[in-house]
C-alpha cells in the first residue's frame, strides 16, 4: 500500500511544490504547527499564492508533508532492500527518526483517525517490517523483539529533546544495539 503526494505534472511547479515540502518540513521542526506561511513561501522562495495554490489550506500543508515523509521511508526501503540486513534496517530507522521529528512537528494537526493517517500507518509498516524480518531471519536481531517494539523504542527516544544531532545519534546507537542478537 503505498502512499505518495501529488506533485504537479509541469517540471518548474513540481520544483515549487517539492521545494514549498522541504521549507515546510523545517519550518514545522523548528517552530511546529505555527508556523508563518509567508516564512514557508520565502523559504521555499516562491510567492504566498504559489503556495496556496499547491495547498490551499494549512491543513492540506501538514498532511502533504507528513505524507512525504511516508513516502520517502518507502523509497528509503526499496534502496536499502539489497544491503546486508543489519545495514538495511539501521539505514531504514535513520530515515525514520527523520521521520519521527517531523511527525512529533505537525502530529497535533493530523487527525489520527482519518483514512490518511491509517494509509500512512499501514505504508510504514509495509516498507520497514520486511527489512526487520529479513535482519531477524539472519540472526542479526533478537527473536524477542518486533518491528512495532522497534518503532515505539525509537518514536519514544526522539520525542524527547537533544542537545544536537550527535547526541540524538549516539541514544540512538544505545537503543539500536538493545535489539541487536
Amino acid at each position: 500500500m503505498a502512499v505518495a503526494v501529488r506533485r504537479p505534472q509541469r517540471a518548474d511547479a513540481r520544483r515549487n511544490f517539492d521545494a514549498l515540502l522541504v521549507a515546510a518540513r523545517e519550518a514545522f521542526a523548528e517552530n511546529g504547527t505555527d508556523a508563518s506561511l509567508e516564512d514557508i513561501a520565502r523559504r521555499a522562495g516562491v510567492g504566498i499564492g504559489t503556495l496556496y495554490r499547491n495547498f490551499p489550506t494549512r491543513q492540506d500543508l501538514f498532511e502533504a508533508v507528513y505524507v512525504d515523509e511516508i513516502d520517502q521511508l518507502g523509497q528509503v526501503a526499496i534502496a536499502v532492500s539489497e544491503l546486508p540486513p543489519w545495514e538495511a534496517l539501521t539505514a531504514w530507522i535513520n530515515q525514520f527518526v527523520s521521520y519521527a521529528a517531523t511527525k512529533r512537528a505537525v502530529i497535533e494537526a493530523l487527525n489520527r483517525e482519518s483514512e490518511m493517517f491509517k494509509s500512512c500507518r499501514a505504508a510504514m509498516y509495509e516498507a520497514g517490517e520486511p527489512l526487520f524480518q529479513r535482519a531477524q531471519q539472519a540472526g542479526e536481531v533478537r527473536g524477542d523483539a518486533s518491528f512495532d517494539d522497534l518503532l515505539r523504542m525509537v518514536s519514544g527516544l526522539t520525542s524527547g529533546s537533544f542537545v544536537d544531532n550527535i547526541q540524538r545519534d549516539r541514544v540512538i546507537g544505545f537503543a539500536l544495539a538493545g535489539i541487536k542478537a
